[in-house]
């Protein structure tokens, strides 16, 4: 009778961990999917403006007559090993101007990695207004072991941003997304 039990509860128990393991895997897809429903975390088309969007942007002008700041933080998830930061803090946006900033990346591990940069942003009320023209959290970024780059991210945001927002905070957290026939090479 107790070599049932066991055998149940490490039947449970294996079956439980390979589905937590699988869930990690699909955590950024099902992340992305999830905001795009419901409309948190995205700008016009996900963040991409189409180039009638941008021209219409770039016709509404510059409000010289406000200044927003706007904040950058980068945050590796769960202990990854990358360095992953904006090469600057903050800075002083006009709405309705273009404005670009880098993030750098070094992957610094032994093996090739691929990443996933997931944004969020405070306020929520902000998430209309901040246009993201490029950026590198489009797309996945792989980098050969030890390599580095500086990222892009080209932004906009528009002048309906409401007057009471004087600061917007931009966070980026980095996931590791890795195939898993790389995972293995390493």
């Amino acid at each position: 009778m107790a070599k049932k039990s066991h055998r149940k509860v490490i039947l449970i128990g294996g079956i439980a961990t390979a589905i937590m393991f699988g869930f990690s895997f699909a955590m950024v897809p099902l992340y992305s999917l999830l905001c795009k429903a419901v409309g948190v975390n995205t700008s016009v088309n996900g963040g991409v403006l189409s180039a009638d969007q941008a021209k219409k942007l770039a016709a509404a002008g510059v409000d010289v007559s406000r200044t927003v700041t706007v904040q950058f933080v980068a945050v590796n998830h769960n202990g990854m090993p990358w360095d992953f930061y904006p090469r600057m803090k903050s800075m002083k946006v006009h709405p309705g101007e273009n404005k670009k900033i880098d993030y750098f990346a070094k992957n610094t591990t032994n093996k090739k990695m691929t990443v996933q940069a997931i944004p969020s942003m405070t306020p929520v009320t902000a998430l209309n207004h901040f246009h993201k023209i490029e950026c590198f959290c489009f797309n996945q970024q792989t980098l050969d072991a030890r390599e580095s780059r500086d990222m892009a991210l080209v932004f906009n945001i528009d002048k309906d941003l409401p007057k009471d927002i004087q600061v917007i905070t931009l966070a980026y957290t980095l996931f590791d997304a890795t195939p898993k026939e790389e995972t293995r090479k390493g």
